[in-house]
């Protein structure tokens, strides 16, 4: 009789365990189920994995809003004096890229190419109008407003003469300071 319980006794163990762990699995809520993803958005665990140059909880924003519009810059570079002038920011045909006018208070027939990561502008070594230029800035809130200014480091050098104009790149080196933008 002993033989002829235990085989069985296994046999219920095993079935309830199997029951179990469906039952289990299946009482688990799906944390996507409810949750919208914008702009090709991927939900994982109840959060959305946003594609680049879109960013918020949903993906519901273009990243490159922010930094799209009028800035006026405030800069004194390691060769040039101490000036203010007018840029704008526009998009580019990616949503992760813009064009800069006026950069430098020079690039104005020729738009700066540049790349947006999260709060991060980036200006990838392009040669232009005579002109290498790169650099890396960072949008901010001043108190004032939301996103409202950029730190923006960058150099630029002068193709015939090899001049190079910093602008806070390499501060260590030349002790110059970084370009500041206010958003207009």
């Amino acid at each position: 009789m002993k033989n002829t319980l235990r085989p069985l006794l296994y046999s219920s163990i095993v079935l309830l365990g199997v029951l179990f762990s469906v039952l289990y699995t299946s009482c688990q809520p799906d944390k996507c189920k409810a949750i919208a993803c914008a702009y090709g958005g991927v939900c994982n665990e109840g959060s959305c994995k946003c594609l680049p140059g879109y960013e918020g909880s949903n993906c519901e924003t273009i990243t490159r809003k922010k930094f799209i519009g009028l800035w006026a810059v405030k800069e004194k570079g390691s060769v040039t004096p101490l000036r203010q002038y007018p840029l704008s920011i526009e998009p580019d045909s990616a949503v992760t890229g813009v064009l800069i006018k006026n950069l430098y208070n020079y690039f104005n027939t020729q738009k700066v190419r540049a790349i947006l990561q999260g709060d991060t502008l980036i200006i990838p070594n392009q040669q232009l109008m005579g002109k290498v230029i790169f650099g890396k800035g960072y949008i901010h809130s001043t108190g004032t407003g939301v996103n409202n200014s950029i730190t923006m480091r960058y150099e630029v050098i002068d193709v015939a003469t090899q001049l190079v104009d910093d602008f806070g790149y390499y501060a260590d080196l030349d002790f110059s300071d970084p370009s500041e933008w206010t958003k207009q």
